[in-house]
């Protein structure tokens, strides 16, 4: 019962430390990314036109919208230059107390009176070697010029915008490569006048996400992908989850060599019991009869043990995201304790797990221990 019970709270804990730091991850990437994104199915480009405007402004549930226009570019700072994604979007999309809590240097501008500005990636920075306490840093941009060929002249080849650099975006791989701009100023240097990338939809905080989702694909599925953030970053989604499953199947393992240990216990206690089998046998009972009362004390032994061991994963589930009981060294910036998320599923899980793989090994010990104790007498 003891192994049973310290297995069963270790699954709890591990689970719901897994829980507190997928729920960490995506809350840092979800402050970056909408809740829905509109892509052309077919290119890369489409025009923003009044129908897809109206529409979007009569669905219920959408906080605000915002279109975006995202190309790669070259950026050029100094004598270093680095491959960049380019994204152009409306000023204040993103507002203002979660653009600055995604900062590591400097501030979240993109526009100041008429002074544009772009905030620029970690791999931009390191790359480029930008240091922001410089006063007044510009960055060049480059981008092919559309429509241009066989020019004497490579310059001529491309737009060339230059551009004010007020802050740095914290390290995540999400948007390391970024260089985000005003749309105006996108539009000026990639020659898109009129056509975006995407459409980026916030919802508020009551909104019914499901239904909004399914009826945007139903209306504009012939010509969009809705893409959800999962969809928008399938990559991470999958680690997290992988990580999670690996870790719940390795303990899993270490569940079952301690509940099969029950085979063991109850062979003993035939062994034990011998005189009190024979008794019962001389008062009627058959085989079956025995067999049930051994398969009984299996499950009996593995769902006390179970049961006892989640509440204690439970309890210190409660007191680590109450108390901070485990420190986490070298994280500071997100987070100095092992973060917490209790699910309800995650129990279920727990609990189905255990009685499944209970089931089993009572049933294997219940016929085992009577064909030991036939062999025995």
């Amino acid at each position: 019962m003891l192994g049973v019970l310290i297995g069963s709270a270790a699954l709890v804990i591990i689970l719901s430390v897994f829980n507190g730091f997928e729920l960490l991850i995506l809350n840092m990437y979800s402050s970056f990314t909408p809740e829905l994104r509109l892509e052309p199915k077919q290119g890369k480009s489409f025009e923003f036109d009044s129908e897809l405007e109206e529409l979007l402004s009569r669905q219920r549930g959408v906080a605000y919208y915002t279109e975006v226009l995202q190309e790669k570019v070259l950026v050029r700072y100094g004598q270093n230059q680095y491959i960049a994604n380019l994204k152009g979007e409306k000023i204040r999309s993103i507002p203002p107390n979660i653009a600055d809590s995604l900062l590591f240097q400097g501030d979240f501008i993109l526009k100041k009176d008429t002074t544009d500005y772009a905030v620029v990636g970690a791999a931009v920075q390191a790359y480029l070697g930008i240091d922001l306490e410089k006063e007044e840093i510009k960055a060049t941009i480059y981008s092919p010029r559309k429509g241009t060929q066989n020019v004497l002249n490579p310059a001529e080849e491309f737009n060339l915008r230059s551009i004010y650099l007020s802050g740095v975006l914290m390290a995540q791989p999400m948007f390391d490569n970024l260089v985000i701009v005003p749309l105006s100023f996108a539009r000026d240097v990639l020659s898109e006048p009129d056509r975006v990338s995407a459409v980026e939809i916030y919802l508020d905080e009551n909104a019914d996400f499901r239904s909004l989702e399914r009826a945007l694909r139903e209306q504009l599925g012939e010509r969009f992908l809705v893409k959800n953030r999962a969809q928008q970053n399938p990559a991470l989604y999958k680690v997290l989850n992988s990580e999670k499953w690996a870790i719940f199947f390795i303990l899993t393992f270490v569940l079952i060599i301690a509940i099969f240990n029950i085979i063991g216990s109850l062979t003993m206690l035939v062994i034990d019991k011998k005189r009190d089998i024979a008794v019962l046998k001389s008062l009627g009972a058959n085989d079956s009869f025995i067999k049930r009362i051994f398969f009984t004390e299996g499950m009996f032994i593995s769902f006390l043990g179970c049961i006892i061991g989640m509440a204690l994963g439970l309890i210190f589930c409660v007191l680590q995201k109450k108390f901070g009981l485990i420190k986490m060294d070298g994280a500071e910036l997100v987070t100095n304790v092992f973060p917490i998320a209790i699910k309800a599923t995650d129990f279920m899980l727990v609990f189905f797990t255990v009685l499944f793989i209970a089931l089993i090994a009572s049933y294997v010990s219940s016929h085992l221990s009577v064909k030991g104790e036939e062999q025995l007498s």
